[in-house]
Order: structure tokens, then C-alpha cells, then sequence
């Protein structure tokens, strides 16, 4: 029993980040912008702690992976956008937009899925991609320019030294 609690203690995290990037999605939509960034930023607490606990009670598994790659679109690729969308007036650059960053931050996730990297990220990880949006929109700053600049570099080659 007590195992079976320690397993869930990180998806519980993971679930976390996933319900607060559903509930920034909803108050973007909402118009409560800055409701949402913050959410944005709860979300990238949670997906903080998720990995760091699961090394730390030794329970890190394939499906915590997988769960925190699907977590980590929405909160941060989907939520992002969504916000982006919503604090501006309809247009084909921001529908280009809109739909370029949450894809990106996809690819980028997979291809990271399927080739870890040791000691750099390959492209902009889509958690700080999602976090750039969001910290500023909480100064009610949103651009698509800003947001498909982001969705290119997710998907770049360059390399970004890890933390």
C-alpha cells in the first residue's frame, strides 16, 4: 500500500501542472489574463517538482514520462497559445501563430522522448517557451511575432545548456 502511494506522489505533481494548464486555458478564454499566466506559472512549479521527487523516492517510470510530456503541451504549449490568442483581435498571422506553438512545443517534446540529451536541451524546451508567454502577459504583453519566434526555436537545432 505505502509503495503504491509513493508511485503516485510525482503523477500527482504532473497531474497538477495538467489542471492548472486547464484552468489557464479556461480563464484566457474568460478573459482573466493575468488568472491564467499565473496559472501558467503554477504549472511549471508542479512540473518542477514532478521529476525531482519521483528521483528522489526512486519511482521515475516510463508512464511518469509520458504523462509529464502530455502535461507539458497543454500547460505549456496549448495554455500559452490559447492566452496569446485571446488578448488579441483575430488574424491570419495570429492564427499562424496560434497554431505554430503548440505543434512545435510537441515536436520538440518527442523528439526529446526519443533522443535525450545529456547536458543541453536541443531547441528551447516548451516549458520555458510556455513560461516567456506567460510572464509577459502577467505585464499584458502578448505578441504572435513573439510567439512564433518561440515556436522556431523550439524546433531548432541550437543548442541550450541545461541548468
Amino acid at each position: 500500500m505505502m509503495s503504491s502511494i509513493r508511485r503516485s506522489i510525482p503523477n500527482a505533481f504532473t497531474l497538477g501542472n495538467l489542471v492548472c494548464g486547464i484552468f489557464s486555458i479556461t480563464f484566457a478564454m474568460n478573459e482573466f489574463f493575468t488568472t491564467a499566466a499565473i496559472l501558467i506559472l503554477l504549472a511549471a512549479a508542479c512540473d518542477v517538482f514532478d521529476g525531482k521527487i519521483a528521483r528522489m523516492l526512486k519511482v521515475d517510470s516510463p508512464m511518469g514520462v509520458e504523462l509529464d510530456s502530455l502535461a507539458d503541451i497543454v500547460s505549456f504549449g496549448v495554455a500559452p497559445a490559447i492566452l496569446v490568442h485571446s488578448m488579441h483581435h483575430p488574424s491570419v498571422f495570429l492564427t499562424l501563430a496560434f497554431v505554430s506553438f503548440p505543434i512545435a512545443g510537441a515536436w520538440r517534446l518527442g523528439r526529446f522522448n526519443i533522443k535525450p540529451t545529456v547536458g543541453y536541451y536541443m531547441g528551447v524546451p516548451i516549458t520555458l517557451a510556455g513560461l516567456l508567454v506567460a510572464v509577459l502577459a502577467l505585464f499584458s504583453f502578448s505578441s504572435p511575432v513573439f510567439l512564433l519566434i518561440l515556436a522556431i526555436l523550439m524546433v531548432s537545432p541550437i543548442r541550450i545548456p541545461k541548468l
